[in-house]
């Protein structure tokens, strides 16, 4: 299996159904071709975004507006149960990732994006009651039916991701994780050290801190936000948060980060990132304004 290609920057669809008038086939099409437009061809989904909508809302629109699917990637998770109406059979909020329920989620997901396949598949959360041989056969049998093309985890500790790795045919790609500059952890917990390891290029959440880097008024967000605009002044570019994905993908393990956004002025502001190599000493300012001190 060749290895997969991302877009550098991921469209993350988990907001979709967040805004009732925007929560319509016409309006989700127009943020997929906009994304398109700029680059951005890789769009992230779970089954249970938007209480379980978010990925028919997606498949819908692309089937009603023909978009291509061979101009976009699409990714998917799955194992977590929420109480929901959509699914009243769960009595609680669970961990699953036990052959039947991925299964099954495979095929509602790959029902309701109305596609044949999924470039990824992310078990969502580490399932303590996780059997590492029942889920490698599991995605051993999907990748040969054709369904997934290639294995990823999301928010996985390092040793569950070198068990599950144990057992596997072939290599995940990817550890989703959050990261930001309000959440430094995975460059000390060995996260970014152990895709390095294993060249897997982790996908950042929130890489914004959902939106909390630009709105939080304690000391630490100012520092780093004050930084980011006197950094933004030398870059010449037009938004400070450019300057912060600029960071992250500064980093050497490669970081995809998956944007919050469906706002074309925001998405922008990612995409300037692209053209934006931070100099040495300016990505350790940010550091310092990130973790409130000199690095020992």
């Amino acid at each position: 299996m060749n290895n997969p290609t991302f877009s550098r920057l991921i469209f993350g669809a988990w907001r979709l159904a967040d805004i009732p008038a925007e929560a319509n086939t016409d309006s989700v099409a127009q943020k997929v071709f906009m994304s398109l437009e700029h680059g951005i061809s890789t769009f992230d989904h779970a089954d249970i975004y938007g209480n379980y909508c978010c990925e028919e809302l997606f498949g819908d629109a692309v089937k009603k507006h023909k978009i291509p699917r061979n101009k976009m990637q699409l990714i998917t998770k799955c194992g977590i149960k929420l109480v929901s109406p959509q699914r009243p059979e769960h009595g609680l909020k669970t961990y699953d990732t036990s052959r039947e329920h991925i299964i099954r989620s495979v095929e509602q997901s790959l029902k309701n994006l109305k596609t044949d396949f999924v470039d990824l598949l992310l078990i969502h959360r580490p399932d303590p009651l996780m059997n590492p041989d029942e889920v490698a056969d599991t995605f051993n049998a999907l990748q040969q039916q054709g369904k997934v093309l290639h294995f990823g985890v999301s928010n996985f500790t390092t040793h569950q991701v070198r068990l599950l790795q144990s057992r596997l045919k072939a290599p995940l790609v990817t550890n989703q994780i959050e990261f930001s500059l309000l959440h430094t952890v995975p460059m000390y917990n060995g996260q970014l050290d152990q895709c390095l390891e294993l060249n897997m290029k982790p996908m950042a959440w929130s890489p914004l801190a959902g939106g909390r880097l630009f709105t939080h008024s304690d000391d630490r967000s100012r520092n780093i936000r004050s930084c980011l605009e006197t950094l933004a002044k030398k870059y010449r570019v037009e938004h400070a948060e450019t300057i912060a994905y600029a960071w992250l993908m500064r980093h050497p393990a490669q970081i995809l980060p998956v944007l919050g956004t469906g706002k074309e002025e925001r998405l922008k502001a990612a995409v300037a990132a692209l053209t934006v190599q931070l100099e040495h000493e300016d990505w350790f300012h940010l550091l310092k304004a990130a973790v409130g001190h000199d690095v020992p």
